[in-house]
């Protein structure tokens, strides 16, 4: 499934994905499309710019990884900026390439991420292998969150630093030494201050208010 909103864009992405018969490809040019068409069917890849004319598809990847958990997602998409990377991946991207990207590497990097590789680009990568470096996302006590910020507990906090590693439910509640049963809890409590419905959306927010640091 390839989601791009800008017609000639979208052609050519169809045209190198569908080229040499590797992939039959189903079009949408914005969110509700996507939607629509995700209702009905199981992709095995989802290609996806992230700024589409009715929103971010952040949440939307998110919500075909918990329908469809099989499924691939690949983002290509302008935005680079680091909030945006990080939320893409908690979302469920397994590879992220910029814009300007050759078509004729389209092809090859929707085929890698389908045989289980996280292609990026260099810049991206770069930005990974940096974080990485450092030891990913800094200990919550170090982060200086905005002044307008919600105010989430200790525990909510311990809790969303685990949404943004990508851990799940059971890793969150092991490594807090907490009950399974009390992290979803937890979890909804700090959708709800965050006012978001995804933990792509609520990475997303949390770097914006300054509530976890890269």
């Amino acid at each position: 499934m390839l989601i791009e909103d800008d017609a000639p864009i979208r052609a050519r992405l169809a045209l190198a994905l569908s080229a040499r018969g590797d992939f039959d490809v189903t079009q949408a040019g914005d969110l509700a499309a996507a939607r629509v068409a995700l209702a009905t069917q199981a992709p095995d890849l989802i290609v996806s710019d992230l700024r589409l004319p009715d929103g971010m598809a952040i949440d939307l990847l998110a919500e075909a990884r918990e329908r469809h958990p099989a499924v691939e997602v690949l983002v290509i998409s302008v935005l680079g900026d680091e909030a945006t990377i990080v939320a893409a991946i908690a979302a469920g991207a397994s590879g992220y390439l910029l814009k300007d990207a050759l078509p004729d590497d389209i092809l090859a990097t929707a085929l890698e991420v389908l045989a289980g590789g996280s292609p990026m680009s260099p810049s991206i990568a770069g930005f990974i292998v940096r974080r990485a470096r450092e030891g990913g996302l800094v200990p919550m006590a170090t982060a200086q969150p905005n002044a307008d910020a919600p105010r989430l507990t200790p525990r909510e906090l311990d809790i969303l630093w685990g949404i943004a590693k990508g851990l799940t439910y059971n890793e969150i509640a092991d490594r807090l030494e907490i009950s399974h049963h009390t992290v979803p809890t937890h979890i909804k409590s700090v959708y709800r201050k965050l006012h978001v419905g995804t933990r792509g959306e609520a990475v997303y927010e949390a770097i914006h208010y300054g509530l976890i640091k890269l």
